[in-house]
């Protein structure tokens, strides 16, 4: 399953890392964001993307998780509602030039499709998890770039998507050292 979803996505990988690592480079960040296990796989993302991988040049990258702030996603949710705890957060946050990653099993979140919405119109660079056929990420124009696992099952789904993730961190900051090596 790992092996099918990391070949199905290569092309597409390298993409991805290519853009992000461009924007890195002029001084673009990173968000992430999903809901229940896709939340904590979100946040274990940005953590990679601030880490650099071990010998090598890189500094630490700008990401954080937006669901990390407990206090923020409670008040949002109570005061303007669940569906737009995301978009807001990058209303106040994000700006062109930065990049919003949004993890889900299905790829239907509302609010997750929402906050793309919004990251798209700001000029951000839009990626997405997803899984089953991609749901509602797959072939969204607010989606820039959307990995799909084509899987049944919530854990393998959620399995080969920390997997991505790391590809992706990895090809991210081989392309930025290599791009620093070059300057």
């Amino acid at each position: 399953m790992r092996r099918s979803t990391l070949e199905a996505n290569a092309e597409l990988l390298d993409q991805a890392a290519t853009e992000m690592a461009r924007r890195f480079r002029v001084g673009g960040r990173l968000f992430t964001f999903g809901n229940g296990g896709s939340c904590t796989d979100s946040a274990t993302l940005a953590g990679l993307f601030a880490r650099p991988p071990i010998g090598t040049p890189t500094t630490s990258l700008p990401a954080w998780s937006l669901t990390a702030d407990q206090a923020i996603i409670t008040a949002l949710g109570n005061d303007v509602g669940f569906e737009l705890v995301f978009a807001r957060q990058l209303i106040a946050r994000a700006q062109a030039g930065d990049i919003a990653i949004a993890m889900s099993t299905s790829g239907n979140s509302p609010n997750l499709l929402t906050a793309l919405a919004e990251a798209r119109q700001r000029g951000l660079y839009t990626v997405g998890f997803a899984g089953y056929d991609g749901g509602t990420m797959a072939d969204n124009p607010n989606v820039d770039a959307c990995f799909i696992v084509r899987s049944q099952s919530v854990h393998r789904i959620q399995e080969s998507q920390a997997l991505l993730g790391y590809q992706l961190w990895l090809a991210t900051h081989e392309k930025v050292d290599r791009d620093l090596g070059a300057a």
